[in-house]
């Protein structure tokens, strides 16, 4: 099952009850059932009204369909009313050793796009798929490899297909929570991600700006695709 997400521009058009917006968002937790939503930008949200029967979970990023019902208020930058919300496959970052290679696998896949946002890695990728065993999707830390560059944390964006048919091509959406790889005394840490795509290793160079909101507007974001069922 695939879920198209348009993303749109961050205008007026939200604010409008026959109207909405689409957002990458992280779940906070307030109490029975209660949660508020932190964007990416630094904006908290308040679900005034909400789809009923969410759990919510500490750290669960979404995206989130919202109608703006009113500017600031009790702490909040908006209150808003929470169309529809679906769960991102959210995780964090793994040491990878020789006791879990064969889980981790290494086998070739597409890094659409890769930005930071909030505290998180947040990747668009696609893969090879034959409809058996869901496949694995993880961010490593290689203590097998001697590369290192001084002053920059070296991972390496993992896909394991369990040796399945590639007789398909699908999108996935992921995102990595950052905050363990904090350094002490500073305030960002470079990343480089290494990405095994079909062509060869790629290398993506990004800074994760510990608690910093970002400037990316949705309209400047990739369209990504929810399959979830299809990776883990």
């Amino acid at each position: 099952m695939g879920v198209l997400l348009v993303f749109l521009s961050c205008d007026d058009k939200s604010r409008s009850l026959g109207s909405f917006g689409i957002d990458i968002a992280t779940v906070i937790p307030e109490g029975d059932n209660a949660f508020a939503l932190l964007l990416d930008n630094g904006k908290r949200l308040w679900p005034a009204a909400t789809t009923p029967g969410y759990t919510p979970k500490n750290g669960q990023r979404v995206f989130l369909n919202y109608t703006i019902l009113s500017e600031e208020m009790a702490g909040y930058d908006h209150y808003v009313r929470v169309n529809d919300m679906w769960n991102i496959l959210t995780k964090k970052a793994i040491e990878l050793n020789a006791q879990n290679a064969d889980s981790i696998g290494n086998d070739p896949v597409k890094a659409n796009a890769m930005w930071v946002g909030g505290d998180y890695l947040n990747v668009s990728f696609m893969f090879n798929y034959g409809g058996m065993q869901p496949h694995a999707i993880n961010l490593v830390e290689n203590q097998l490899s001697s590369v290192a560059k001084p002053g920059v944390v070296g991972l390496e964006f993992r896909h394991n297909s369990y040796r399945s048919p590639s007789s398909r091509l699908y999108e996935g959406f992921v995102c990595f929570d950052l905050r363990p790889l904090r350094v002490d005394e500073a305030d960002s840490v470079k990343l480089s991600i290494k990405v095994k795509e079909w062509t060869g290793d790629k290398i993506y160079d990004v800074v994760y700006r510990y608690n910093q909101p970002v400037g990316t507007t949705r309209a400047e974001m990739p369209i990504p695709v929810i399959s979830s069922n299809q990776y883990y």
